[in-house]
């Protein structure tokens, strides 16, 4: 589902790019802007999103994490725009993942795991009626609920490393994914400087293992399936940062189709 989600988002981050390139044009020749009083619309903003994006800046600049989702839906409160934000303590780490865990989007999210699971007959020990899906709901609340906590709280707090993702935000395709990417084996320390991400490689593993060794069906308690489960949380966090880093431009492409079908419809 998500690899869909990220080749979906592939020709919106290519046109997107192609709109950034054009605008300088705009800004080469400032004789030829329009006059502050001249009629024609000045943003594509409604006051409505104006308002909500000075309320996010205002809590990246005073919290260092952000108000966003993914898609109007799934939270993405660790994503920031810009380095110039203030150091998480340990307990921000916490409360922000607490927070991002518990919304009440990831609810119905896991509901949608654990019934593809269940069409898929998953952890076949678990069976299939209600019984099998509340199983296989419970173990994914669970696998995701620690993975969360130890790639973003846990582990960032006991090595000082910071579990923000930073948006590059302009530059070729193909640069933007690999900088999005190279978060799983790239990341800051709460000081700003650049490390290796213990946080995620080590925090992953950590996850695998207490959920593979602890609740999961007793068949499947063993280093294989664990080492599985650690190479899908990789995968999964970097089709995630890669979401994450284009997921501005496909905001952007919506609201500008968006309203330029209300400039239309309003149009004599």
């Amino acid at each position: 589902m998500l690899g869909f989600i990220a080749i979906i988002s592939f020709p919106f981050g290519r046109t997107a790019i192609a709109q950034q390139q054009q605008t300088p044009a705009s800004q080469e020749a400032p004789s030829q802007q329009p006059a502050p009083n001249s009629s024609a619309p000045q943003s594509s903003q409604s006051p409505a999103q104006a308002t909500e994006e000075k309320k996010d800046e205002k809590q990246r600049e005073k919290t260092g994490t952000s108000n966003d989702r993914l898609f109007w839906a799934l939270p993405n409160f660790l994503t920031v725009n810009s380095g110039d934000v203030p150091r998480l303590t340990a307990g921000q780490k916490f409360k922000v993942v607490a927070r991002s865990a518990f919304d009440y989007t990831e609810y119905p999210w896991y509901a949608i795991l654990a019934g593809i699971g269940q069409a898929e007959n998953s952890e076949a020990s678990y069976g299939q009626g209600m019984e099998g899906y509340g199983k296989r709901y419970a173990t994914q609340f669970a696998d995701g609920t620690i993975e969360n906590f130890m790639v973003g709280a846990v582990l960032p707090s006991v090595l000082h490393q910071d579990p923000r993702y930073y948006e590059m935000g302009k530059g070729g395709f193909w640069r933007r994914t690999e900088h999005a990417v190279g978060k799983v084996l790239i990341t800051r320390s709460d000081s700003g400087n650049t490390q290796v991400n213990y946080s995620e490689i080590v925090g992953s593993a950590m996850s695998a293992s207490i959920s593979t060794f602890s609740y999961h069906p007793h068949d499947e308690r063993n280093i294989g399936n664990a080492g599985s489960v650690w190479g899908s949380e990789i995968g999964y966090d970097a089709i995630t940062y890669e979401i994450k880093e284009f997921w501005p431009d496909i905001h952007r492409a919506f609201r500008h189709k968006k309203a330029a079908g209300a400039a239309a419809t309003s149009a004599p």
